[in-house]
Parts: structure tokens; sequence; C-alpha cells
């Protein structure tokens, strides 16, 4: 089968039916408090059974590409994000709302999405089989490396880097907790079989981000609620300011790449190194989390990017480089599809129509996000005494959809008070969550590379750097401190200059 059938085969009314319908339930279930793509895809999944193979993954393939971008779009209305992945477009988003300026945000957020898309598409089509081997050279050590990069993006948000470390400090205590996987050992459960499992990231989220905001919310006069402003501002204007800072979406973009690569660290931790970056380099002059829009257009770029790469594995090796790509693989394995390198030589026809058919996603997206953005902003004009209780329902079900627990609900309300606290405290929410998914990679990295260094008789410091590729990524985070002391000391200078004045 050829390419130009393939492409031929995906410009078919049916297969556009099916894309734009993957694609708008994917921005639906993304846009509910707790939800994202993984679930939405095992709701829907028993669908692709009746289904030809190609057209089914299409159908999964937009759910997964929307649900990306949904998220957004509660966290820059109402400050709620629809996953973990949307809260860095929460800090920018939501002050630009509160501004007036709610419309232009959500442009921004459609239209990096669109270029992170097709950026992340269109390196998965060109460099599948190579990165896949690329992705294989990742053993413990790399990961840690990896992982200890991450957590040094803490130092580059705004605010006081004390109360930024001490938020962090908690999201790594609350990774702690449950039953230690390297040793099976159970630390702070205090006999609770609940805590045995661990805290899951999701009520996580949905405590210090959803239930903190509604609490809060509780009992506003509505003077003091962010109004609806019909703002006036067209889409091209937009998109030019996006392609002014075409760097940044490449930049961004190549690192969702990259980093979504990885199982197990994947997406959040893409968008937040790329929040990171653009916050070193932006030249706009406005300050970090009160409206940039450079800290949108890097998180989206990255988001989206995210997704195309994080299939390459799953196509090439037949190892899924996320859940929601885990999903998938499983859709396949029941059509009888085997992964991996044969999946190009005997089924061409499966891999390549998805392949391009994910472009298709791409522009779905990009049409029903323009298109919406009008009528999503009419949350705006919803009083929220009837937006909390929707929200905080939602949420509620988002919680106990992650495990069918209600020891995850109490978990979100209880972190839902604490996010409150630190929201009135001014301890910034965001390193908690870096933490929390952080915490396990590094902690688990660095156990297995302490295993391993043992069973081979040698000190660890050599099995961490006994790679060119390890001592690659030790020489990036030392680079990364560094870079993020300097940015600080000018941020200190900075406001001295400006109290002094």
């Amino acid at each position: 089968m050829d390419i130009t059938s393939i492409l031929l085969n995906l410009l078919t009314p049916s297969v556009f039916l099916v894309v734009f319908a993957g694609v708008l339930i994917g921005i639906v279930v993304g846009a509910i408090p707790g939800l994202n793509g993984a679930i939405g895809i095992s709701l829907l999944l028993p669908l692709t059974f009746a289904m030809e193979p190609q057209i089914g993954l299409l159908l999964l393939g937009g759910i997964y590409m929307g649900g990306m971008y949904g998220g957004s779009i509660t966290a820059i209305l109402i400050n709620v994000p629809g996953d973990v992945v949307a809260a860095p477009v929460a800090m920018e988003g939501y002050p630009m709302t509160q501004q007036g300026r709610a419309k232009e945000a959500l442009y921004y957020s459609i239209f990096s999405s669109m270029f992170g898309g097709f950026i992340g598409v269109l390196i998965l089509i060109l460099f599948t089989p190579p990165l896949a081997r690329f992705a294989l050279q990742f053993g413990p050590a790399e990961m840690f490396f990896v992982s200890l990069s991450g957590l040094i993006i803490v130092g580059a948000l705004s605010g006081s880097f004390l109360k930024a470390a001490f938020a962090v400090l908690f999201g790594l205590f609350i990774s702690t907790i449950g039953v230690d996987m390297i040793a099976g050992a159970e630390r702070f459960t205090f006999g609770s079989s609940e805590l045995r499992s661990g805290i899951s990231v999701v009520p996580v989220v949905l405590g210090l981000f959803c239930f903190a905001e509604m609490f809060l919310n509780i009992g506003k006069k509505p003077s003091e609620q962010v109004p609806y402003r019909d703002q006036q501002i067209s889409r091209m204007t937009v998109v030019k300011d996006i392609l002014r800072q075409r760097f940044l979406v490449w930049k961004s973009g190549i690192i969702g790449t990259v980093v979504g690569l990885l199982p197990g660290v994947g997406t959040t931790l893409a968008v937040f190194m790329s929040y990171g970056d653009a916050k070193r380099v932006s030249k706009r002059g406005i300050p970090f989390e009160t409206g940039n829009p450079d800290g949108i257009i890097a998180a989206e770029s990255a988001n989206n990017a995210t997704v195309g790469s994080s299939m390459v594995p799953l196509l090439a090796l037949g190892v899924p480089g996320s859940p929601t790509s885990a999903i998938i693989a499983g859709a396949l394995v029941i059509h009888g599809i085997v992964l991996g390198p044969s999946l190009f030589v005997n089924r061409p026809d499966v891999a390549f129509t998805f392949l391009y058919g994910m472009l298709l996603t791409v522009v779905a997206m990009t049409l029903i996000g323009a298109v919406g953005i009008k009528y999503f902003s009419y949350i705006l004009k919803i009083k929220m005494e009837y937006i909390v209780p929707t929200v905080l329902v939602f949420a509620l079900f988002g919680a106990y959809s992650l495990r069918n627990s209600l020891f995850d609900v109490f978990i979100a309300i209880a972190l839902g008070i604490v996010g409150a606290i630190f929201k009135k405290i001014q301890v910034p929410l965001a390193p908690v969550i870096i933490g929390v998914v952080l915490g396990p990679l590094i902690e688990t990295n660095l156990a297995r590379s302490l295993r391993i260094a043992g069973a081979r008789d040698m000190p660890l410091v050599q099995y961490l750097l006994a790679t060119p590729l390890s001592m690659g990524l030790l020489a990036m985070v030392i680079v990364l401190l560094l870079v993020v002391i300097r940015m600080r000391r000018k941020e200190q200078a900075a406001s001295k200059e400006t109290n002094n004045a």
C-alpha cells in the first residue's frame, strides 16, 4: 500500500467525521477537572472493536490530541486545570482572564497547541526508528539526571525561593507516602491500608488547584468575581505574535518531543521544563505568573508535541511511552496487530494511516478550538454560585474515577484546604506538583543505580557517569543550576533597584 493511496483514504468524509468526533470528545473530557485523554480513551475503547483498526486508532488519537488541549480551557477561564499538564497555562492564562484578556489567552493556547502538535506529529512521521533507538539508551542513571534537571526548574519559577523550596519539599514528602517500590518497606502509612498504595498525582492536582480555587470563591461577592469582557482581538494578531516567537515554539516543541519519549517522565516534566525555559529567555518585559503569553506558548507547544513523541516507542518498539499510549496499545492487540518493527512491514496500512492521520487530528483540534473560543469564554458569564458546585461535583468524580476510591476524594478535599491556605500565604503550588511527579522517578532510579553499581562492584559515581549520555545529562543539570542561580540574582538586583527607586 503506497503513501498516495493512504492519503486518499484519509481524505474521506467518514475519516473526517471520526477524527473530528474524537478530538471534540477529547477537548470536552480534557476540560473536565480530574479527567484526561486516558480516561476518555478507556471509555470509548469498546467502540473501536467494530471499526477498522486504522479508523479506530484515529478515533483514539483524536481523543488523545484533543484532551491535551482541553485542560487549558478551564485553566485559563476559572484557574482550574483539567489535567496536571495545564497547570503552567493556569499560571499565565488566569491572570490574563482577570485582566479582561480571556479570549486572547485562549487564542494563544489553541494556536500554540496547533504548532506543538504539528511539530510532534511531523517528528513522529520522519524520525520514529532513530528516536526509538535513542529512547532505549536511557537507563536508571540517565533517567535520574533527567528527573533531577526537572527538580531544578523550581528555582526558575516566580516568587520567593524559600517558599518554592518548601513547596517542592512538601511535594517530595507526599511522593514518599506508601510502600517503597524497591525495598518494599512502608513509609508514613500510619497503619492505613489506603495509604499503602501512595497518593496519586491526580487528587493532589485536583486538591491544590481545583478544590482550593473553588473554596476561595465560596462566598465571594459578584463585584469580586472575574467579569466577562468581550475582548476585540483577531486570531491573526495572535498567530503573528506566536510566529514572532517561533524559536520559542520550536525549542518547546523539541523539549516536548525528546522528554515525551521517556516512559514514566513524559508530558508533565516536558511542560514545566519548557515553561521554565520560557521564563529564562522571554523578552516581553512582563513578569511571569502575571499574564505573560510566552508561558502559554511554551507550555502548550511542549504539551501537544508529546502526543507524537509518546507514540514513537509504541509503534517502533512496542513499548508504550505514556499511560494513554498503553491503552492505545491494548486496542491494537485486541485487533490482532503485533506492535514493534514488524508493524511497518506486516501492517503498513495501519501504521502509515495512523501516522499521517494524526496530522488531521491537529487540524481538527485547531478548527474546533478556534471556532469554539467565543463560546468557551461564555463560562465567565455564569454566576460563581453555579460554577462552584458544578466544578466541585466534576472534581469529586475525577478524584474517585482514578482508582474507584473514596480515599482519593478525601485526599483531594484535604489538599484543597491546604492549597487554599498556601494561596493565602503566597506559597506557590506548581513546585508541589513537580515534587510529587519527580519524587518517585528520582528515588526509584537512584535506588536502581545503587543496586546495579553494587552488583557490578563499582562506586555509584562511576556507574552514574559510565556513558557519554549520562555525562552529557550531568553537564545539562549543572548548566541549568548555574542559569537558575544567575536568573535569581538578576531578579534580586532588579527588585532592589525598584525598591530604591
